[in-house]
């Protein structure tokens, strides 16, 4: 074969490959932007959009006007109105690594003739880009980006959300144009679920076919503000960051894209908290590297950062190459979620005797590692979700969280996936499942199920902290017998440790000194390590700090528990039903025996100006640490609540304050500002 033979073959193939692509990434942009209802995960389109582009960059004859590579991606609805952009809505070109960022700024700084560049980095959200127009300061027309040439007429829905101000303050043009990006928090979202759930329970109950859980915020957030009934997008928890001036005239603006966001907060937008300006490149990586380890602490998702050349007469000089600005890109977080296909479903049997089921995944590479299983909390969640076995299923993993399934792609189904169905009995013992009423959760109900005292016993000696008294030891002494119970742990002697598998005599010694240090603990240790269902750390503080002794507590009756704050019945039943268990009983007392120390610290006298008051504290402050607020409410003699309740008195929020503040807002809890407690604290007698 001839060298001109091989090139036109390669030609071909290329050819051929840029049709499929092409053709797959309108089907995938079609699901998307129009139906809401995505087959594939964000990096895996990224990943097809790269190829297409990349065949593109080699084979430039192959450019059409009607590549996806040369406008944005998406349709307009007809029936909501169309509205054409008088500037196009472009998108950005991504970088997928620090290298491709650094590419980026080589062109950006030749293009511009000079080194450094001031550049405003801004969190890149992931909803829905709009654009709004304000004449004579009052707002008076909402579209989508559509195709970024046309979108949808969708004002009637964003007058719904109330971070839009539908009349500004201060001076402005007489005419002008904002854009946005539309989205719905983590906690809104969970809620809207939460909603759904309980309305497929009424479905249920009458007969009614189920309706389908939202798939993620960024599609709850798409098909919320492209509802037909604005009343619809009112009860969803949308909101808004702006983040540029689409355009403007009879006004002057400001000359940089910092001083923008700047004048537009004045006006009263709301503009993203965490923009930066930054000098070059480095700076702006620093600052990205930062965001991508601390993007889960945000209430709302990003998936990246946008990096803009900040003065706009330099933006205007550098112009545009197709779809794409030449002064600012998109630098790209790895992917949290990704598809792949649900195996099997297995189950794990807890401490508790809970039975956990997991999702056994065909292996997938998510947020750089790579992900086998993946947890799916519970029956109920299975079923709302509709997730079976065989499906192709959306995978999420953030940060140092458990991979979860977010949920199947329905329209992916064969006809071959089996329903779910939770087994009859332990598959650890064998003993017939119960299921409480009101509880999510099917238990064992066998205590002595091997399962449960393996996970018991590995949860106890790191919750006492006792150091080589890892999973492979205690099985090791499960196994053997030389432990049956919790109390055991305390009897073990050298000659009982040298028999067993790889322990030396100084390994097995040094165990036993820690096993000896752990008789001393904390009442808060040995209450949380005794795996009392629904007593967690938390809790178990309360409970030590609240009764002082083990003995106080079992003798305790459940209205004396519920007394505790933040301590609801559930927990007050559970902590009665353990210490009224005579093997529970016996164990204790076995504990006590061996000269383990079951008392805590004398209770506190709860005097002080804040006396009968229980605070929660959320988000992050800025006068005080959230430990200095938590220990000034316990010196003052108030008490600090781990999570809202209606018992809660009040909320102290700082930025990001998360599902917190949207608990407090439901039960109608006073929310303070740092300020609003000092000004609390003043009010009932407390120097600040």
């Amino acid at each position: 074969m001839t060298e001109a033979t091989a090139s036109e073959r390669s030609a071909q193939e290329a050819k051929l490959r840029v049709e499929e692509l092409r053709s797959q990434i309108n089907y995938h942009d079609y699901r998307y932007y129009v139906l809401d209802q995505p087959e594939i995960s964000d990096a895996e389109y990224d990943a097809l959009m790269r190829e297409l582009r990349q065949l593109e960059e080699q084979y430039p004859e192959l450019i059409t006007p009607d590549s996806p590579t040369q406008r944005v991606s998406g349709q307009p609805v007809e029936a909501f109105g169309v509205v054409e952009h008088r500037v196009p809505l472009l998108s950005l070109a991504n970088a997928f690594n620090e290298e491709e960022f650094r590419a980026w700024y080589r062109r950006a700084t030749a293009l511009a003739e000079r080194d450094p560049l001031a550049l405003v980095c801004e969190p890149k959200i992931d909803g829905l880009a709009v654009a709004l127009v304000y004449e004579g300061g009052v707002f008076v027309q909402g579209a989508t980006r559509g195709n970024g040439l046309v979108g949808e007429n969708v004002t009637q829905n964003l007058r719904t959300i109330r971070s839009i101000p539908l009349t500004l303050k201060g001076s402005f043009p007489k005419r002008f144009e904002v854009r946005g990006e539309v989205y719905m928090t983590r906690s809104g979202f969970q809620r809207l679920n939460d909603e759904r759930a309980r309305e497929n329970e009424r479905r249920r109950e009458r007969g009614q076919a189920e309706l389908p859980l939202f798939a993620s915020p960024r599609n709850s957030a798409a098909g919320s503000l492209r509802q037909q009934d604005p009343s619809i997008t009112a009860s969803r928890p949308l909101d808004i960051f702006i983040y540029q001036l689409g355009w403007a005239e009879d006004g002057e603006t400001p000359s940089s894209h910092w001083e923008t966001l700047q004048w537009l907060r004045s006006l009263g937008f709301k503009t993203n908290p965490h923009a930066r300006l930054v000098s070059g490149a480095d700076e702006a990586l620093g600052y990205i590297r930062e965001w991508e380890e601390k993007r889960d602490s945000l209430d709302y998702e990003i998936d990246g950062m946008v990096v803009k050349v900040d003065d706009i007469g330099l933006q205007r000089a550098m112009g545009f190459v197709g779809r794409e600005p030449r002064w600012a890109i998109a630098y790209k977080f790895p992917a949290t979620q990704a598809t792949t296909r649900l195996k099997s479903i297995e189950i794990n049997v807890g401490r508790t005797g809970s039975l956990n089921p997991f999702a056994v995944l065909e292996p997938v590479v998510v947020a750089h590692a790579t992900v086998k299983l993946a947890t799916l909390h519970n029956e109920d969640d299975i079923r709302r979700k509709d997730i079976r076995i065989g499906d192709i299923v959306i995978v999420q993993r953030a940060g140092d969280v458990i991979p979860q399934v977010v949920g199947p792609v329905v329209s992916r189904r064969t006809g071959e996936e089996k329903v779910f169905e939770m087994p009859k009995n332990c598959p650890a013992c064998g003993t017939p499942v119960v299921r409480p009423p009101g509880e999510a959760m099917s238990y064992c109900p066998n205590r002595s199920c091997p399962a449960q005292i393996f996970r018991l016993l590995v949860h106890f000696a790191q919750a006492l902290e006792i150091e080589g008294m890892g999973e492979a030891l205690c099985d090791q002494l499960l196994r053997t017998g030389l432990v049956k119970d919790l109390g055991d742990v305390f009897y073990l002697t050298l000659e009982d440790l040298m028999q067993l598998e790889r322990m030396g005599e100084k390994s097995a010694r040094k165990l036993l000194a820690n096993i000896e240090k752990a008789k001393t603990a904390s009442l808060t240790r040995i209450l949380f390590g005794l795996g009392i269902r629904h007593v967690g750390w938390e809790t178990a503080d309360l409970l030590a700090e609240h009764f002082g002794s083990i003995d106080a507590i079992a003798s305790a009756s459940v209205d004396d528990l519920m007394s505790v704050p933040t301590i609801g019945p559930k927990t007050a039943y559970s902590v009665y039903e353990y210490f009224h268990d005579e093997r529970n009983l016996a164990v204790i007392e076995k504990m006590k025996a061996a000269g383990v120390r079951m008392v805590g610290s004398a209770p506190a006298a709860r005097e002080g100006p804040l006396k009968g008051l229980t605070i929660v504290v959320t988000g992050s402050l800025q006068r005080w640490s959230r430990n200095e607020v938590e220990s000034l409410i316990r010196r003052l003699g108030g008490n600090v609540g781990s999570s809202v309740t209606k018992k809660t008195d009040y909320v102290v929020a700082g930025e990001n304050p998360g599902s917190k503040l949207a608990k407090a807002e439901e039960y109608g809890i006073t929310v303070l500002d740092e300020e609003g407690f000092a000004a609390l604290l003043r009010e009932r007698g407390a120097s600040v």
